[in-house]
């Protein structure tokens, strides 16, 4: 009997959705019939990563572990009954397109082409989620995938039960159910619109949960890792926005950030802010519907599918407040630097050599610029400077006639370089090794750039330098294969600034857009920081604590630069400043904490600690500090938990894979040891793998001056060496 069934559901379960493309079928929703459909799929389905591992490499799973039928999923066309305004958003949205943007397929067909297409249950637990559940991603699956078209669908994000933080498809998915009955049991199949609009209560119920507006629930996918059963070598961390949203100040979960923000910002808070109503929805509440486009920097997509009004909407998104640029200094034939630019009077000269500095500012997203796919998005700082006739003196950060940027450009990416020494060009993580370099900027933070050049002998009129940061969405050679063609894509200036300097006098001029004065020097601060020229950002900060002596952060940032120059000293004399301005702050006892426990008072380090966690309770920092210090003390279950607390925030942290390991076998705890162990060994770098790089970097003097954290972009020749040996006398 129960063969008879496979077979009449191996002619069935494949059929394609009814010709309307609005309801799920009743015929397939039963457990019963889920569980035939489970066993059908088990007959063709490829177990590589093991028989009661289906979705791996994605961390996906299903709240049974089954498969579930695609045919189980209300299309969004259902849904857009009664949600018209949130379905004509989706439909433009990333989400909507995760899966059939062609250059999506074309990369994910390499992954296939060469591993297998099992390897892409990686991706596709994120870009395909349906794919993925209903055991369609195996080499002749008979699945019908009808649901391609609909990418990430209203059905997927509201059936998920539960997620974590481990990202990479970190969710469990049930089979979708659009209303309750009076138990509060799920009801599959058919629901009528007339009896939704009866029952909204268990409507509600059925495809809500309160962590769906959390950046926990975002983070199930905007977090990812590549795992060794994707790459046959090891993990590797790859995207990780919900841990730079957590350690940034708009989450407000940790002390750390240069500036602190008035309140807590979540994913949903900028990614789908409450707009008013173009057409009707049911879920709209006082006219107003959080929005379902969810933008974000995709300016690909409307491109390519004419989708307007998302394209006028990213493109205003992009520009609302990113950056700051700042052209602050100014440096006359390699002398002391001129800073603020338009604080002080300066003179220029026909031959002056010229050197701007340009502090960029990371102020209005909550990660990194560029977020996510670094090896293949593309934002770049251009620099212009222009004499009185509009000759150009330097221009760096061009297009070039074939649509590639300018190789020397300051470009806020990454490179990932495979075994061969070569760069992974067409987003080919599976074959990654290490990354170049990383040249992001974190949210919060600045990074410095500096552009020379030399002006004219004979000029007689002003110099102007505009510095822009543009954005596209992919580089020119990924975007080209992607398309089987060359496909110009728009690029987006997301914040510009211009200076005038006059040959001869420049007084002082004061320009609107310029922050107050010690938050340009604060800026500047912390771009020498990230520069690693602490001598610099010590001064800098300085500066600032001269402008604002009442300001307890100054003398912290001062204490910071110190501390990563090693003079533990002064750092904690600028600690003690700042306390005494700012009693019992979190952030000036974290850092004191460590200059503390640096000098051998770990007693006071971890009564400091301890006291920042009861502030912050999720500051992964202050959990890593207070475990490790109480390891130092042989307090081992009290180092134990505090390490366990870390991992309830990050399960990847590398420092609580390493100490757990020693503390379990220590408590006794041999097979928790063995794991976090394996764990530690699987996550650590790769000592060898500094090579890859380095042979690519040796081929590549454009990409490896960017290595350098403090160098300047010029497009003078270097001064020949003299390497003529004088005999001895």
């Amino acid at each position: 009997m129960l063969c008879t069934a496979l077979c009449a559901a191996t002619t069935s379960f494949f059929i394609s959705l009814k010709a309307d493309g609005t309801h799920a079928s009743d015929a397939f929703t039963t457990p019963a019939q889920r569980q035939i459909y489970t066993e059908t799929v088990k007959e063709h389905y490829n177990f590589r990563f093991g028989a009661d591992l289906p979705f791996l490499p994605s961390n996906a799973t299903t709240d049974t572990g089954q498969f579930i039928n695609p045919k189980s999923f209300p299309t969004a066309k259902y849904c857009s009954h009664c949600h018209q305004e949130a379905h004509d958003e989706w439909r433009q949205s990333a989400h909507a397109n995760s899966f059939r943007a062609p250059w999506y397929i074309r990369n994910t067909g390499l992954l296939t082409a060469e591993k297998g297409i099992e390897y892409t249950r990686h991706c596709e637990g994120c870009h395909n989620p349906i794919a993925l559940v209903s055991g369609a991603l195996t080499k002749g699956s008979p699945v019908n995938r009808k649901f391609d078209d609909d990418g990430i669908t209203c059905s997927v994000c509201h059936s998920i039960q539960k997620v974590d933080a481990r990202g990479t498809g970190s969710y469990v998915l049930a089979q979708p159910a659009v209303l309750l009955d009076e138990n509060d049991q799920p009801i599959y199949g058919d629901v009528s619109d007339k009896e939704i609009l009866a029952h909204l209560d268990r409507h509600s119920k059925a495809v809500m949960k309160d962590f769906y507006r959390t950046s926990n629930f975002c983070a199930a996918c905007h977090k990812a890792a590549l795992p060794k059963q994707l790459n046959d070598y090891k993990w590797q961390r790859a995207i990780f926005l919900s841990d730079e949203w957590q350690l940034s100040s708009f989450a407000k979960q940790s002390p750390l950030p240069f500036y602190v923000k008035d309140q807590v910002s979540t994913c949903q808070t900028c990614h789908m802010t409450r707009e008013d109503l173009t057409t009707s929805d049911s879920g709209a509440k006082e006219g107003k519907l959080a929005s379902h486009r969810w933008l974000g920097a995709n300016t690909v997509i409307p491109k390519f599918y004419n989708y307007d009004t998302q394209m006028e909407k990213t493109v205003a998104f992009l520009k609302a407040g990113v950056f700051n640029v700042d052209i602050f200094g100014l440096e006359k034939n390699q002398e002391k630097i001129i800073a603020p630019v338009g604080n002080d009077n300066f003179t220029v000269a026909p031959g002056d050599l010229l050197t701007t500095t340009i502090i960029i500012q990371n102020k209005g997203i909550a990660h990194s610029h560029v977020p996510e796919q670094r090896d293949m998005y593309e934002s770049w700082v251009e620099f212009e400077a222009k004499d009185a006739a509009g000759h150009t003196l330097m221009h760096s950060g061009t297009i070039q006639p074939n649509g590639d940027l300018d190789p020397r450009a300051h470009s806020f990416t990454n490179r990932l370089v495979n075994t061969r020494g070569t760069i992974n060009d067409l987003h080919q993580v599976w074959n990654n090794r290490v990354v170049a370099y990383n040249n992001t900027i974190a949210s919060g933070r600045s990074q410095v750039v500096r552009y020379q050049f030399k002006v004219p002998a004979d000029a007689t009129g002003p110099i102007t330098v505009t510095a822009k940061v543009n954005y596209r969405r992919f580089d020119q050679h990924f975007m080209d294969f992607g398309m089987g063609k060359h496909y110009e894509m728009p690029v987006v200036t997301m914040s510009e600034r211009t200076r005038t300097f006059t040959i001869g006098d420049n007084p002082p001029a004061v320009d609107p857009q310029d922050n107050k004065i010690w938050m340009r020097w604060n800026n500047y601060g912390i771009a020498m920081l990230d520069a690693q020229q602490y001598a610099e950002s010590v001064r800098a900060f300085q500066q600032v604590a001269q402008l604002r002596p009442d300001y307890a952060d100054a003398f912290t940032n001062i204490a910071i630069a110190n501390f990563q120059w090693e003079r533990y000293e002064a750092s904690r004399a600028s600690l003690d400043k700042a306390l005494a301005l700012s009693p019992h702050n979190s952030r000036a006892l974290y850092y004191l904490a460590l200059v503390e426990r640096n000098q051998g008072q770990v007693d006071n380090a971890i009564t400091d600690l301890r006291e920042v966690i009861t502030k912050f309770p999720n500051s992964r920092d202050a959990h890593r500090e207070l475990g490790f210090s109480l390891y130092q003390q042989h307090k081992y279950d009290e180092a134990r938990t505090e390490y366990e607390t870390l991992q309830s925030i990050d399960p990847d942290d590398l420092a609580a894979h390493y100490i757990l390991s020693i503390v379990y076998r220590r408590l006794g705890m041999k097979d928790k040891a063995a794991h976090e162990a394996a764990m530690f060994a699987d996550q650590k770098d790769d000592p060898t793998a500094s090579t890859y790089a380095l042979e690519y970097l040796r081929k590549h003097n454009e990409v490896a001056s960017e290595t350098v954290p403090w160098h300047t972009h010029t497009d003078f020749a270097p001064e020949p060496t003299d390497h003529t040996v004088t005999s001895a006398q």
